[in-house]
């Protein structure tokens, strides 16, 4: 099955860790995008011009391939990696959490790093609001205006989407479906209109009065 849904979260949320006069202020940003993760890093540098680095983690859409974890100047392994796996953790993507932290005159040690970045990122995502994603695949529905009553029920029946309404001499839908359930709904919606079972229809079924453009 297509994987087509992750969770992420609504809006920023911030966290805050301290040990030993270090303060790490964690930042969890919703994004589609590295540059979107470095605008942000920008205007916290900026809102924070004497700490001493802006570690950060990232993932993005559905599945796990695309991710990125940056230590920004502290020992390998021990800000990035922490962070992102508080996200993974989470169970959470399009996000990423930049932790900001000001140096308090004690070194904290490998294990100490590794425990105040989680912890300061935790910190920011317990406070998330979550929601979940859908991926979705578009389909243009080009249809007679004298049917259009009917193929509005029946998208309505379905809950299916629609994500774009063009009624000019040639209406057409853009339908956005699922992707892990799109050739199924096209199938139950081309059955529906044509009153026949599911298990008929195929994608060269024709309906004289409307089209998919897949």
């Amino acid at each position: 099955m297509i994987e087509d849904h992750y969770i992420s979260i609504t809006e920023p949320s911030t966290g805050l860790y301290r040990e030993k006069g270090s303060k790490f202020l964690a930042y969890a940003y919703p994004v589609s995008t590295e540059e979107d993760l470095l605008n942000h890093i920008d205007l916290l540098k900026k809102s924070h011009p004497k700490a001493r680095h802006y570690c950060y983690a990232y993932r993005l859409g559905a599945g796990t391939d695309v991710f990125r974890a940056n230590d920004d100047g502290e020992p390998s392994g021990t800000a990035g990696r922490p962070i992102l796996g508080a996200i993974d953790s989470a169970g959470l993507s399009d996000i990423a959490v930049v932790v900001v932290r000001y140096f308090g005159g004690t070194k904290l040690g490998a294990s100490g790093l590794i425990q105040a970045y989680k912890k300061a990122a935790v910190d920011s995502l317990n406070a998330c609001d979550k929601k979940d994603v859908y991926i979705t695949e578009e389909c243009k529905l080009s249809f007679d205006y004298g049917h259009m009553g009917i193929i509005m029920d029946v998208l309505k029946h379905l809950e299916i989407e629609i994500s774009e309404k063009v009624l000019t001499e040639s209406p057409y839908f853009i339908l956005a479906i699922r992707a892990s359930m799109f050739h199924d709904k096209i199938r139950l919606i081309k059955a529906r209109l044509l009153n026949r079972n599911a298990e008929d229809i195929n994608e060269d079924t024709i309906i004289p009065y409307c089209t998919f453009e897949l």
